[in-house]
């Protein structure tokens, strides 16, 4: 009788066990947290500028969503590996060159962007982007940006093109070069991982 109880025991603890193990499969399959993602950092808010006369037209100005910030992109065909002048800011107000005349940009701060680069053919005079003064970019869809509040097109003016940037709050931005591009990317936040 004793080493019927001792199975028996057994036989329940084993079990007991085996129904503590048995998981359904869909309570098993839940998903590893999400490492956070470390962003760059040190690009700072401070005016950046490169001094270069683009040979070409700006065509086209796009913009993209990404992890850390927030891009747009400026298309100056036929410029190649060489380098597009740029001077990008934060203002208080947004101006346009030859005028004077204010363009508003909404958003808690104003980037102004100017790039070395027509927006016309300086042989023809003819229109080579389709901004016009004081409207949204044309194309660009600002929907879901975390960054981007608005976009502002200001005009070219001997040679240099103008453009504002509504921003969520002055935050760092950096410029790169890419060839037949000039990119600005303007990041979520000051620290050091996306949220």
């Amino acid at each position: 009788m004793k080493r019927r109880t001792t199975a028996l025991a057994t036989l329940l603890l084993t079990g007991a066990g085996l129904g503590l193990l048995t998981v359904p499969a869909q309570a098993a399959t839940t998903a590893a947290p999400r490492a956070a993602t470390v962003c760059p950092t040190g690009w700072g808010s401070a005016q950046k500028t490169a001094a270069a006369a683009a040979t070409a037209s700006l065509r086209d100005i796009r913009t993209g969503r990404h992890e850390c910030f927030d891009r747009m992109v400026f298309h100056v065909p036929g410029v190649g590996s060489g380098r597009i002048g740029y001077d990008v800011r934060y203002v208080s107000r947004l101006y346009q060159d030859g005028s004077g005349r204010h363009v508003p940009v909404a958003g808690g701060a104003v980037l102004e962007v100017r790039v070395t680069a027509p927006s016309y053919d300086p042989e023809t005079g003819g229109a080579t982007y389709r901004g016009r003064v004081a409207q949204p970019l044309p194309g660009v869809n600002l929907t879901g940006y975390r960054t981007f509040k608005d976009t502002r097109f200001a005009g070219s003016f001997e040679g240099d093109t103008q453009v504002g940037i509504g921003v969520r709050a002055r935050l760092p931005y950096r410029v790169l070069q890419l060839p037949d591009r000039l990119v600005v990317d303007v990041a979520h936040t000051w620290g050091t991982t996306a949220r």
